[in-house]
């Protein structure tokens, strides 16, 4: 099984999200960004260590939110979501296809993999709490 550990950024009501390069495994495929843990480093570590390289930030200190696992026809992922801010550098697509902000109303209008459908289930759900009463 592998173990990624996916950054959830938020910033005034937006969350970060990559579009996974076209020549990888779900290549275009838009995603929290992060990445798969090494051996012997820790989820948190491993979310630092890959938003770094990825998108060229630092972050505050990465809360849980929720854990899922998926099973893809060629390997089984166990997907580590963190929430966490940006603390410093500016997001840009470093290795990834390209960066962008969104609200959780606008998330569905993104391609995700499977993996990620229940978290983005949760944010939509935040999104709709205090409209309309």
């Amino acid at each position: 099984m592998i173990q990624v550990a996916a950054g959830v950024i938020a910033c005034e009501g937006r969350y970060l999200i990559a579009r996974r390069k076209p020549d990888v495994h779900l290549g275009g495929f838009w995603e929290f960004p992060g990445g798969k843990r090494e051996a012997g480093e820790s989820l948190e570590d491993c979310l630092r260590r890959e938003l770094r390289e990825e998108l060229g930030i630092e972050i505050t200190e990465p809360v849980r939110l929720r854990v899922v696992q998926h099973e893809y026809s060629e390997k089984t992922v166990e997907l580590h979501f963190f929430l966490c801010a940006i603390q410093g550098g500016q997001a840009r697509a470093l290795d990834c296809h390209e960066v962008r902000w969104v609200t959780p109303k606008e998330l569905p209008d993104f391609d995700f993999p499977p993996a990620d459908r229940p978290l983005i289930e949760e944010l939509m759900g935040e999104g709709k709490k205090g409209t309309n009463g």
